[in-house]
């Protein structure tokens, strides 16, 4: 989810529109005046103000609908395993955290704040472009440790049941177990013997959220790249629209619907 599309698109449609609204100021009059004089029915207009009259409303519509209203995204990591696979398409509510000013991320308009056990998108702080996702585990003046694979909020560890212990190869047993977050219920893995994380505490800024992968081993996320400051959120992750593995592969519908 690296690429930026937002730059390409609003410098697409401020282009079209600024083509047509000088256009329609300046050259348009002049052409339907020298008709007239010329007695002609109609003339051509110069291609590059027929394109942007084609164009920029179709590039409007789908500027509001992607910064404001809703964003698809393509899961491109096994960090969210199992709650997101690769492959996953996702949909992302744009408002649920506030409208934003496009690309510059500053928001203008006050909606709602991330609860603990949201699935978030952001870009990480490492390049302040790089599109992640993970799940809201600390909020604003949090204090957060991760000790022996506990996860601990405010001194109090996290409720999780183990579901499954399976083995993966011959070096760790995946553990599946359910998590619960105040009122959020899902799952996540655990790798025994493995714990690239360490044995760390961290308190959260304000203004900023501390968030985490549901494959708790195998996740860059908070523990690595630090805190998510609030202008770095793109929306909250609420809906898998459709599952494709490879381009060369027939999509699937199959895990359609909510994201726990």
């Amino acid at each position: 989810m690296d690429f930026d599309f937002a730059i390409i698109l609003v410098a697409l449609t401020g282009l079209s529109g600024v083509i047509w609204l000088i256009d329609s100021l300046f050259f348009a009059r002049k052409r339907k005046k020298k008709l007239a004089e010329e007695e002609e029915e109609s003339a051509a207009e110069p291609i590059v103000v027929e394109y942007s009259k084609s164009f920029f409303p179709v590039l409007l519509l789908v500027l509001v609908v992607r910064s404001f209203l809703i964003e698809p995204f393509q899961i491109p990591s096994q960090s969210m395993l199992p709650t997101l696979e690769v492959g996953d398409f996702i949909l992302v509510n744009k408002y649920a955290y506030g409208l934003r000013v496009p690309i510059l991320g500053y928001k203008f308009i006050e909606v709602g704040d991330p609860q603990r056990g949201d699935v978030m998108v952001f870009k990480t702080p490492e390049d302040n472009s790089t599109n992640y996702i993970k799940r809201v585990i600390g909020l604003p003046g949090d204090i957060i440790a991760y000790r022996n694979k506990i996860l601990t909020i405010n001194g109090e560890p996290i409720d999780e049941r183990l579901l499954a212990d399976l083995p993966e190869g011959q070096l760790y047993r995946k553990r599946i177990y359910e998590e619960m977050l105040e009122d959020a219920t899902h799952r996540i893995i655990k790798y025994a013997g493995l714990n690239p994380g360490g044995e760390k505490e961290w308190v959260v800024p304000e203004g900023e959220y501390f968030l985490m992968g549901d494959n708790r081993d195998r996740s860059k996320d908070s523990r690595f790249i630090g805190t998510v400051p609030d202008r770095n959120i793109v929306g909250q992750a609420f809906a898998i629209w459709m599952h494709w593995d490879e381009f060369f592969s027939i999509p699937s519908f199959s895990r359609v619907g909510s994201i726990d």
